[in-house]
């Protein structure tokens, strides 16, 4: 519960979540984004206008049938409280900002886990890249990874396996 331990719960999600038919279309914005702060890069990041906030001060909204999935806002935000979901047959998979060096590597297993941290699947990374021009200002990094696509609404971060070696 978001007034407790700052974790929303799947009920406090639904007015931000994609439907799941949405996220088998292509790669959709999420947010998690629930402090009434002064912030508004994802707005301002977004080519579609598909993000809108009502004031500088409020939570964004994400109309996701707009939104194209570019990453774009996943990458602007100082928060890293947006990602991209998408479903593919049996598969979940998270897009997600990554500032941490080294970065992992494609095809990595991952373990998947929950907002607590918790370990909830094996993943595995699917890409690495920084999007043109905006890696030069934020360094930031997006990651994708994959796992059992009825996790979607449970993986929200992912934690590198010990490498052999190190």
């Amino acid at each position: 519960m978001i007034e407790v331990d700052g974790i929303p719960t799947l009920k406090e999600l639904e007015t931000s979540m994609p439907s799941m038919e949405r996220m088998r279309k292509k790669p959709v914005a999420m947010h998690e984004c629930y402090q009434d702060i002064p912030c508004d890069p994802c707005v301002h990041s977004c080519p579609t206008k598909a993000i809108s906030m009502d004031s500088l001060v409020s939570t964004p909204r994400i109309d996701h049938e707009l939104c194209n999935g570019c990453g774009l806002c996943v990458a602007a935000c100082p928060g890293i409280a947006i990602f991209l979901l998408e479903v593919k047959g049996d598969s979940g998979f998270l897009t997600l900002a990554y500032e941490f060096v080294p970065l992992p590597q494609q095809g990595e297993v991952v373990d998947g886990l929950d907002r607590y941290g918790k370990e909830v699947c094996e993943a595995r990374v699917e890409r690495v890249f920084s999007l043109p021009g905006i890696d030069k200002k934020t360094r930031t990094s997006l990651v994708r990874i994959s796992f059992p696509a009825e996790k979607i609404m449970e993986v929200r971060f992912f934690r590198r396996r010990a490498q052999s070696g190190s």
